[in-house]
Parts: structure tokens; C-alpha cells; sequence
């Protein structure tokens, strides 16, 4: 059929020679770009314009091969919208014209055609085309190279863009075509091609994740081919075995243990290749090790050789871009290519945050991080035993103070950063004089090892904040913290981000403890405010929203503030509100409208007026970005809704005058309704902070904020969007008890949403737990008639989430709830009455006198009912410090 296909379309001449034309000036460098594409896109209208590209990549043998690739990507690029609409005798007829191409004698032409099967391929899968299967094992077991090369080049693009397609059994066989290429390409290991070796190794490697029954039982083969091409003369063999090693401990360490040693020892030994990108795959295999479930001691005896490889290269490679970074001037503008995208993350509430973990100052991942990455971890697994092969290298290094060895000094700088977690019980003893050693580095005269200085120090600042105590400590603090300031003033760049980013660990770990030094500390950021470039701009306003959180109230006075705030403002009235640059400085806000409180009312009108017009911009630019003159971006909606949740958090009541003569109500509604899920969790966060300061304000659409809340634990993709069910289970609880009966109507829908997320507790985060059991309670403490006919189903799975939950005023919430149900319903608590008293004794002290009786009462009652010896049975069953904790209330 494909050929008869083939014979019946032919191309048109003029057709031909038209198009022809346009890819010659396509590819010429000085034509109008624009133009060319227009008159392409108006071909692809006809239905065969794709023919016409597949005749020309295939069978143009006049015209320049450029013009015969150019065909080609344009024909990829064709099919991957229109394939699989394109009439079947089309489909076919590419089909057809591609495979004697991977024969072609120009190799372009080969490379050109394997990328186009392995597109139609991802799209369609091979089981459809038996012909390529055919053609692919017929050229491979040709012994003609050209035939050989342009079979495997395609076979390992499909294997590197859907290595799955080739795992699926042929209909009425239970044979995968991967049972058939496996072995020939484990024994093209053997090829004394280098590009067949090569590819053949990368294609199988593909398969380590998915792991086909063929490879499985291929196993031993292909550890042998491993080994014997551990040693192949081309680098980018070897660095594929270093992936392949790296693939398997991570995937399948089992394969490996046998040969473990033999595997470390060649590690080790291509650590140091004369390549580095060689060496750079096979430094990822420490790292991966340390994870890999496998005993620590392979690796101990190796390890005396291991550091010392590591160290040498952490130093800067002489063509590391970072030397030329650093010497860029900090007054030069940056450009928008240096500027990083910025992620925010939405507002959560409850007990799990996950913390960014940004301790790398520089992204481009090279051997240099990947060594240093790596002594962190080992230093993790091993700990203060490394230290005696570590430190000698570390000191004789440090030690040198010629103008030539200073990338030497800072590698070691940056090894005692990396192993400043790990070994820090050996350093501990030590960490004065190694403190006291890199306080005169922050003044070095290379810009590079005044940032990794910073960094270093910032690793310890945990422990230099604890030695405030002591007199010594207290002046290594305030050296530590100067050095820091004189740093974030430094004319170069990268060290003005390094500086900046070690300062705000620093305040995270000080907290109030900078509260007498918050003069000079705002004086230095604002001067590094008005002194940064865009891109180390935003670091600052990082730095500043640390610090607010740091010291909180203590910020709200009027000489902190005199010097805070004018500089910020001026910058809020200069962003537009299309600007990017907005949203640092709206997470800044933030920060300062929280630690400022009622403090922050001052500047409150401007702000809040400001996020809702960007929100109501965002929400018209969604639908229509030209009368909005915005493109929609989600980062303004979310950015917008959390500082009007840190406002609400700072004024408390005092925002209501702002909330009630504004639309906030239903653009935040809008918001809840949003599908973007990033928008809602931060819109349900906003919900629940108003619902505890301005309920009155939501009353007039409360039916369709709880609609919307419910909806959001009722969802099968809970577990996709686990941050937004959290934050509206949370609101839905800061209403119930705001608004009490009004919240009845959709009681029993939220029960009936919580009752299966606390069954299944395993299988969610430990927030939601919390919030679900927090707010049960909320709403049996409001509607316990509605509630407590139900409670037998749910009340041993939500005893045991509420024993879980720290002492605090949500926890006396729920308690209520619990003590107004077994009130409502005794009985309904008597099966997990072992679970109750557990929940009970997980308190260390109830505060509220009233709650604490009710306990008592609670658990007098069940003592009364229970007779015959079953109460004192059911104590029998509790663990002696339960027990204990329960004689406070009487029992």
C-alpha cells in the first residue's frame, strides 16, 4: 500500500521550483525573514505542500543539501501539529520517501530523516509503520557503514524522544520491537565505529528508567560492554558509561553491588579525565551514591583518594564564565538576559512550608559545583570522619598567599562551606578560629573569594548567632554581621549577591537579636537599594522582607521607618503595573506590612488600591489583553492577593474600612473561581485571613465562597492541588466560627470531604491533616446536631490526627467541636474511646480554664457510664505516659 502510495503522487514543476526558491532564500542571510515565512505558512494550505518537502529532502539530488534540509526541519516541524489530520495516502507517502533516505551517502540528509522518523514515531508509535521496523534491522545488520550509521542515528533519536513506544507487544505476539534491537545494539558495543558505539550505547542506556524484560536479562552483557568500553578512546563513549553507572545506582543499585568496587575504582580514575565533561558525569556518581540504598562502607576505603580529586576540582577552570562575571562593574546596567524569571510561591497556610533551598550563588551547573555538591553529601554520610584527610589539604591551601594561587584559596573556602553541615560536630571546637580566618577574607582583593567567603560564613551563621552568650562570640557576631554590610556595599556584582543572600540567612538564624543594630543595618540595605542594578535589586528587597520577619514590631518606629520607607515608595510609584520588577517589591511589602502591623496603616490605601487594580487588570487581560493593555501573567494576580493577606494579617480589623469600600469581595471571589491553581491557593489564603478579621464584609456572597471551598476538597485531582485544598479547608473553618449557624447549609458536604482525607492520612501531607481535623472541629463546635449523628464513622482516624497538632488556640477550636459532640452523642465516641483519651493526654496544658473543664467533664461522664470494670479496661489499654497526662483532669 505505502508504495502504491509512493507511485500515485507526483510533484507539480512549478510547484516544486517555487518552493524550492523560498527555502534557497530561507536560508540566504540576507533576506527579509518575515516575508519568506508568510509565503510558507500560505503553501502549508494545500494539502500536499508536506509532499512537496518530503520529495525535495529525498529526491532533490540537483539542489544544495542545505536547501534539501531546510525541507526537511520544516517538514518536522509540519507534523507535529498536522500529521495525524493529514489524509492517510500523505501519510503514507512521506512515510515511504524517508526510509531510503537513512541510506542517503550525504550524512546530513541521514541525520535530517532520523529526526523526522523519530518525530512521526512520538506521534503515531512504530506498530502502525512495520515497514520502518523492517528497514531499521535490515540496515543494521547490513555491513554497509552508510546504511549502519543512518539506521542507528534514527533509531537512537526515537530512543532518546520515546524510548516507551519500542516496549509495547505487537498485536497477536507478545515480542516488543525492543526484544529485537537490545541485542544488536549491545553487540554494537563491539563496532570498531566509534558512531556506532557510541549511539548504541546511548540508545540502551534510554532503557535503565523503563527497564524492558529483555535488558533485565541482558544484564550481565551489558555490564561487560560497560566495562569494556569504560577505557574507549573517544570521550564520548566514556562519558556515557559514566551515565550509565550514574543511571543504575540511582534506578537499579542492585545490578551494581557485585562490581561495586570495581565501578568506584573506575570512577575515581575518569573523575580526573582529561575531559571535563567526562569527568563531570562521573562526579555525579558520589552524589548519587550517598542517596542510593546501599552501605556507606564500599565507599569508606576509597575515600583518602576521593577528597583530594574532589578538592582539585573545585578550583576554578580557567574558562569558567564566572571569572569574566566577576569582573563586571556594578554601576554597568544589567541586561534583561541577566535577569533570572522570578517564581513565587503562593501563600500556605499550615505546618509544612517547604523552604527554598537557595544556598547556590551561581546557576551554570559545571565540575567545579558538581565536586563541591558532592563533599557535601559524602560529608553528610560520613561525617567528622573525613576531616583528617580533608582539613591538611584545606589548611595547605588556605595557607598560600601568592597573587598566582588564589583560585586554590577559594576552593577551599568553598570546601569548608560544603562540609559545614556535615561535619560540624569535628569543626564545632574549631569554628572560632576558622570564623576568625574568613572574617579578613571578606576584604580580599579578588572579587571572587570575598563572594565565597560570604557563603562559607553564612553556612555557620547558625552557630555564630549561638555563641552570642560569651564575649568572644558576641564580637565574632558583630564582625560576621559588619563584614557582611561593608559587603553588600561592594562595587562588584557577584559579590554584592553573595553578600546579600549570606546577610538574609544571617537575619533568619539572629532574628530580634538584630533589633539594636537595625539603624546601620537599614542604613547599608537602602544605600545598596539605591546603589544595585535590577537583577541584585531584587536580592535586597529579599533582604529587607528577611529582616521585617526577623525583628518584627520592633521595626515599626519612626526612625526605622524614616529610612525605610521613602526609598521603597518611590520605587512602588515608579514600576508600572505590567512590570516584572513589581514583584519582588510586592513580596517585600509583605513582609514589612506583617512586622509593621497597625504601624503599616500609613501606607495602607495606596497599596491595597494597587493590588486591586492589578488584579483587575489580570483578570481583563485574561480575556481580553488589548483592551487591557496588559498580557496576563499569574505572578501579578498571586503576588497581589498576598500582600493584601499580609495587610490583612498586619491591620487586622483596622483593614475593613479599605475592604469595605472597595470590590475586593468579588474579584476575590473571581479569584477562587480561577482555574489557575496557584491563583486559589493564594485567594483561599486571602478568604480565611478576612473570615477572621471582616467576616461582615463576606456575608453577602458567603453561599458561594463555601460552595467554592467544598468544591475544592471534593476533587479527584486532590492530590494535584494539595496546597489549594489545604488553604480553603483552612478558610472554611475561619468562617464557621465567625459567621456560626450561617455555615449549616454546606456542613455535611464538607464533613463528607474531610472524613476520607483523614481515613487516608498516609496519603496526604501532614498540613492538610491538620487542617482538616482542625476545622471538623470548627464545624461540629457550630453545628454539633448536624455533625455528631455521624461521629462513630470518623472518630478514631480524626482522634488520631488531633493528637498529632501542636498546643494552640486552632487546636482548642477543634477541642470544642469534640467536646460538643460526645455532649450531643455519648455513644457515638464509645468505640474509639481509647483514641479520645490519647487525643486528650496530647496536650501539654490547655489554656483556656473553660475548655479545660470541659475535658474534665467529658471524660468524668464516660468514667460514670462505663461500668463493670470497662472504664478501668479501657485504661489498661493506654501507654503509661498517657496515663499519666490524664490524671490532670481528674480520672
Amino acid at each position: 500500500m505505502a508504495a502504491a502510495a509512493a507511485a500515485a503522487w507526483q510533484p507539480q514543476e512549478a510547484g516544486f521550483k517555487e518552493i524550492c526558491g523560498l527555502l534557497e532564500q530561507q536560508i540566504s542571510p540576507s533576506s527579509d525573514k518575515s516575508q519568506i515565512w508568510q509565503q510558507l505558512q500560505h503553501y502549508s494550505q494545500f494539502p500536499d505542500f508536506n509532499n512537496y518537502l518530503a520529495f525535495i529532502l529525498a529526491r532533490a539530488e540537483g539542489k544544495p543539501v542545505e536547501v534539501r534540509q531546510a525541507a526537511g526541519l520544516l517538514l518536522k516541524n509540519n507534523l507535529k501539529t498536522a500529521f495525524k489530520s493529514m489524509p492517510v495516502t500523505n501519510q503514507e507517502y512521506i512515510k515511504a520517501e524517508l526510509l531510503p533516505c537513512l541510506g542517503s551517502a550525504d550524512r546530513q540528509i541521514r541525520s535530517t530523516s532520523g529526526t523526522i522518523i523519530s518525530a512521526i514515531v512520538e506521534l503515531g508509535g512504530v506498530l502502525g509503520w512495520p515497514e520502518l521496523l523492517h528497514t531499521l534491522v535490515k540496515c543494521l545488520d547490513s555491513t554497509d557503514l552508510t546504511h549502519m550509521e543512518g539506521a542507528m542515528d534514527a533509531l537512537s533519536k526515537i530512543c532518546e524522544d520515546a524510548p516507551q513506544v519500542l516496549d509495547v507487544e505487537s498485536p497477536g505476539s507478545s515480542e516488543r520491537p525492543v526484544d529485537i534491537f537490545i541485542p544488536r545494539l549491545l553487540q554494537l558495543f563491539q563496532s570498531p565505529h566509534v558512531s556506532l558505539r557510541k549511539l548504541a550505547l546511548g540508545s540502551v542506556n534510554q532503557f535503565i528508567l523503563l527497564m524492558p524484560p529483555v535488558l533485565f536479562m541482558s544484564m550481565d552483557t551489558y555490564l561487560q560492554g560497560l566495562f569494556v568500553l569504560a577505557n574507549d578512546p573517544s570521550s564520548e563513549v566514556r562519558k556515557l558509561v559514566c551515565s550509565a553507572f550514574v543511571q543504575l545506582i540511582e534506578v537499579r543499585p542492585s545490578f551494581l553491588e557485585p562490581h561495586l568496587r570495581n565501578v568506584i575504582e573506575y570512577m575515581l580514575q575518569v573523575n580526573n579525565d582529561p575531559d571535563e565533561e567526562v569527568s563531570l558525569e562521573a562526579c555525579e556518581f558520589w552524589s548519587v551514591f550517598c542517596e542510593a540504598p546501599l552501605p556507606p562502607d564500599n565507599l569508606r576505603p576509597f575515600l583518602p583518594r576521593l577528597i583530594p580529586v574532589l578538592l582539585s576540582n573545585m578550583a576554578y577552570a580557567d574558562d569558567d564564565e564566572s571569572l569574566l562575571d566577576a569582573e563586571e562593574d556594578g554601576s554597568l546596567p544589567d541586561r534583561d538576559q541577566d535577569l533570572k524569571p522570578h517564581f513565587h510561591s503562593s501563600r500556605f497556610h499550615g505546618s509544612d512550608d517547604a523552604e527554598d533551598d537557595d544556598d547556590d550563588i551561581v546557576n551554570i551547573w559545571n565540575l567545579r559545583k558538581c565536586s563541591a555538591a558532592a563533599l557535601d553529601m559524602i560529608s553528610n554520610v560520613f561525617g567528622d570522619e573525613i576531616l583528617p584527610t580533608l582539613m591538611p589539604f584545606v589548611q595547605s591551601k588556605l595557607n598560600v598567599s601568592d597573587v598566582a594561587s588564589w583560585k586554590e584559596r577559594e576552593a577551599a573556602v568553598l570546601a569548608l562551606g560544603a562540609v559545614a553541615e556535615g561535619c560540624i560536630n569535628g569543626l564545632y571546637p574549631h569554628l572560632s578560629d576558622i570564623v576568625a580566618f574568613l572574617i579578613p577574607l571578606l576584604d580580599d582583593k579578588f572579587p571572587l573569594i570575598r563572594s565565597i567567603s560570604c557563603w562559607t560564613l553564612s553556612r555557620f551563621s547558625k552557630y555564630i548567632v549561638q555563641g552570642i552568650g560569651h564575649q568572644k562570640g558576641h564580637e565574632q557576631f558583630e564582625k560576621v554581621l559588619t563584614g557582611f554590610l561593608r559587603r553588600i556595599l561592594d562595587d562588584n556584582k557577584r559579590v554584592q549577591e553573595a553578600a546579600c543572600s549570606a546577610f538574609a540567612i544571617l537575619e533568619e538564624e539572629a532574628a530580634d537579636l538584630l533589633s539594636p543594630r537595625l539603624e546601620i543595618i537599614l542604613q547599608h540595605l537602602m544605600c545598596a537599594f539605591g546603589k544595585y542594578q535590577r537583577r541584585n535589586l531584587r536580592i535586597v528587597y529579599d533582604a529587607i522582607g528577611t529582616l521585617a520577619d526577623a525583628v518584627g514590631g520592633e521595626l515599626n518606629q519612626p526612625k526605622y521607618l524614616e529610612i525605610l520607607m521613602p526609598p521603597l515608595i518611590a520605587k512602588w510609584q515608579q514600576l508600572s503595573n505590567s512590570d516584572k520588577d513589581l514583584f519582588p517589591l510586592l513580596e517585600c511589602f509583605t513582609s514589612i506590612a506583617q512586622a509593621l502591623g497597625s504601624g503599616f496603616a500609613q501606607f495602607a490605601q495606596p497599596v491595597f488600591q494597587r493590588c486591586l487594580d492589578i488584579i483587575q487588570s489580570q483578570q481583563l487581560a485574561k480575556v481580553d489583553p488589548v483592551a487591557a493593555g496588559v498580557q496576563f501573567d499569574k505572578e501579578f494576580v498571586v503576588c497581589s492577593l498576598d500582600l493584601l493577606s499580609g495587610l490583612t494579617e498586619g491591620l487586622g480589623s483596622g483593614i475593613e474600612s479599605l475592604v469595605s469600600q472597595s470590590n475586593l469581595r468579588d474579584l476575590l471571589l473571581q479569584c477562587c473561581l480561577d482555574d489557575g491553581s496557584d491563583i486559589r491557593q493564594s485567594a483561599f489564603a486571602l478568604l480565611g485571613d478576612l473570615a477572621r478579621v471582616c467576616p461582615i464584609h463576606l456575608r453577602p456572597r458567603l453561599p458561594e465562597f463555601l460552595d467554592v471551598a467544598a468544591k475544592q476538597l471534593n476533587t479527584p485531582k486532590l492530590k494535584e492541588t494539595i496546597s489549594v485544598a489545604n488553604n480553603a479547608c483552612w478558610a472554611i473553618g475561619e468562617l464557621a466560627i465567625k459567621v456560626n449557624q450561617e455555615i449549616s447549609p454546606v456542613v455535611m458536604t464538607v464533613i463528607s470531604c474531610l472524613v476520607p482525607i483523614l481515613q487516608h492520612a498516609e496519603g496526604f501531607n501532614k498540613s492538610l491533616i491538620e487542617n482538616s481535623a482542625i476545622t471538623l472541629g470548627r464545624l461540629a463546635s457550630v453545628c454539633p446536631e448536624l455533625v455528631s449523628p455521624h461521629m462513630e464513622h470518623f472518630m478514631q482516624s480524626w482522634c488520631i490526627a488531633l493528637s498529632m497538632i501542636r498546643d494552640d488556640i486552632e487546636k482548642e477550636d477543634a477541642f470544642r467541636g469534640l467536646c460538643a459532640m460526645v455532649k450531643a452523642n455519648p455513644s457515638g465516641a464509645l468505640s474509639s474511646l481509647v483514641f479520645l483519651c490519647r487525643a486528650i493526654a496530647s496536650w501539654h496544658e490547655i489554656r483556656s480554664e473553660e475548655l479545660h473543664n470541659e475535658v474534665s467533664q467529658v471524660l468524668l461522664g464516660y468514667k460514670q457510664m462505663l461500668k463493670n470494670g470497662a472504664w478501668e479496661q479501657c485504661m489498661s489499654a493506654l501507654e503509661p505516659p498517657v496515663k499519666e497526662r490524664l490524671s490532670k483532669y481528674n480520672v
